[in-house]
């Protein structure tokens, strides 16, 4: 937050949309303006956006090669064959994994689940994890978000006499693996109307397909939402079409009926009240993600499949130790990288961040890299070794295709993969300087000026008096908020301080909103904003990009102003 911080404006929508959507669904033009930018344009539209219903999933077999997958895993059963379900070590795969594991103990017995270490196997099918499967005499592997990429040693596990399910939703390679049936809505010919699943939303459809195609496989595939919205809102997929569904019943099960494993997680986490997005992201899934991160992703699973509330809140208290842990290594090494890129006048000044340091704990890098852009703004890599080798994580900035800026770099590297966002990558340690000078070459050259600057999309203008509580009543209906759907960011202009300018543990700011030519008055924050707390007492009048939320203290409601950026010169 702070001067530098772009405000950008959507073009004006088409007049005669927004008056027509306002008198369709009854609401003011403000709020139906922001609809019309998102999409929502008449009655039969913001029905399915306000009231999603379960019945508008997608009918799982327009997924392809689903049948195939269906009519694999009957035949293992029929013929007693052993099944390993197999996952990633983050939330996405997780989840997926205690969620199918689950529903088909229900069916049959014969199956276990497998999870690789994140240290000695790294990402996705390791050939340790095929050594297990054949050792102990697995013949049917169902792999979840991972696999589209592991065309050697699908192949290999194959002759082996292992065959493969691919569940995944990362964008495939040139050449698919050969698998049983890989399922990925991303893959070319896949006729399935909605491509944005997370991992275990693959996963799901493979249940409610097989829930389908044999009544006497009697299981409600809906009891396991809480599981699919977890890794949702986790792997930050956006929160639009069949996600959207997803999530909000998700979120219903979450706060009303979760599995044992991840209501102790929330109690850990203080979500005691209605849990929301933000909730999953910075409650549930960082603690899901230590355990992969400082020990093994297996006591994950094991906690997300506990049936007695007593074991669950064993296992989520053992998690809960590793996200301390992992809270500390997270807080040290960013400090170190932050130290390097001060100490260094190119770095300081470049288009990327590319660091490297041996010791680092491979299991924060990715969390470093966040916290490495939220300072300087820019794709950036982290580093460190693991298994004689560099390994990373990558993180981008908002517009900018990380993974494509790594593809470019790949004759350089042994293995990556990801998606626009963010990317894994292990290169040998020799190659890391090259790395370095040709990942910034390559940023320097693609990305646009205007995207090394944060921005706040501005949705719409708005004059106090017009934030009302129906108003506050049908902006929440909007929710569940994520990529994709984000709450709306509204700027008032004129803003004056009505009062005390209160600062709060030397890094909040809090203070009484006022609007020049209006009688409304409300509560605004800005939180870790001490930058402002000077130019605001020497201020006037000055402009403010904010979002609503509702505020609860000792049981009484009010509407707050939460401050994303301030301007103190009047914008023209």
């Amino acid at each position: 937050m702070g001067n530098q911080t772009r405000w950008t404006y959507q073009n004006a929508p088409d007049p005669d949309l927004v008056q027509h959507l306002s008198q369709a669904i009854n609401v003011n033009p403000v709020l139906s303006a922001i609809l019309v930018q998102r999409g929502i344009t008449d009655f039969l539209s913001a029905k399915a956006f306000f009231r999603p219903s379960l019945n508008m999933l997608h009918d799982p077999f327009l997924m392809k090669n689903m049948d195939m997958a269906v009519a694999r895993i009957a035949r293992a059963m029929d013929n007693q064959e052993k099944i390993l379900v197999y996952g990633d070590y983050d939330v996405d795969g997780t989840t997926a994994v205690a969620m199918l594991f689950s529903f088909l103990k229900t069916i049959y017995s014969n199956i276990d689940y497998y999870i690789p270490d994140r240290y000695k196997e790294g990402y996705g099918i390791s050939r340790t994890g095929i050594d297990h499967a054949v050792k102990e005499g697995f013949s049917l592997v169902i792999a979840l978000d991972c696999g589209v990429k592991a065309v050697d040693l699908i192949a290999d596990a194959k002759e082996r006499g292992v065959d493969f399910i691919v569940c995944d939703h990362h964008l495939p390679g040139k050449e698919l693996p050969e698998a049983v049936a890989v399922l990925d809505p991303k893959q070319n010919n896949c006729d399935y109307p909605y491509k944005e699943l997370s991992g275990c939303g693959v996963g799901f459809k493979l249940i409610q397909a097989m829930v389908q195609a044999r009544p006497e496989w009697e299981n409600d595939p809906f009891q396991f939402l809480d599981f699919v919205v977890v890794s949702i809102a986790s792997d930050i997929v956006t929160i639009t079409g069949e996600n959207r569904i997803l999530a909000y019943y998700g979120l219903q099960k979450l706060a009303t009926d979760p599995h044992p494993g991840l209501k102790a997680l929330m109690g850990l986490a203080g979500l005691r009240k209605k849990v929301d997005i933000s909730g999953i992201v910075f409650g549930i899934a960082p603690r899901v993600n230590a355990a992969g991160r400082i020990d093994h992703a297996r006591t994950a699973v094991e906690l997300m499949l506990a049936e007695r509330e007593e074991d669950a809140s064993q296992l989520a208290k053992n998690v809960d130790e590793k996200n301390s842990v992992r809270r500390d290594f997270d807080a040290g090494i960013t400090e170190e990288a932050l130290a390097m890129i001060e100490g260094d006048e190119h770095l300081k000044t470049a288009k990327s961040t590319v660091l490297y340091k041996q010791d680092w704990h491979k299991g924060v890098i990715g969390i470093v890299a966040s916290r490495c852009i939220e300072k300087y703004h820019r794709p950036t890599v982290i580093l460190t070794t693991s298994n004689d080798r560099a390994t990373g994580s990558a993180r981008s900035v908002p517009g900018y295709d990380i993974y494509h800026a790594i593809a470019a770099c790949s004759d350089l590297l042994e293995n990556f993969g990801g998606h626009r966002y963010a990317a894994g990558l292990t290169l040998s340690l020799d190659k890391v300087k090259d790395f370095q000078s040709r990942f910034e070459e390559v940023v320097a050259t693609t990305i646009p000026e205007h995207l090394l600057v944060p921005q706040i999309e501005v949705e719409a203008r708005i004059a106090f008096d017009r934030i009302t509580p129906n108003f506050y009543k049908i902006l929440k209906q909007m929710a569940p908020f994520g990529p994709g759907n984000m709450p709306p960011v509204f700027e008032a202009r004129g803003v004056t301080i009505h009062g005390e300018l209160k600062y709060i543990h030397d890094k909040h700011v809090k203070f009484i909103a006022s609007q020049m030519g209006n009688h409304k008055k409300f509560e605004a924050i800005a939180f870790n904003s001490h930058h402002f707390f000077d130019r605001l007492k020497e201020s006037n009048s000055f402009s403010m990009a904010f979002t609503i939320e509702e505020n609860e203290y000792m049981g009484y409601r009010s509407l707050q102003l939460k401050i994303k950026d301030l301007r103190f010169k009047e914008l023209e």
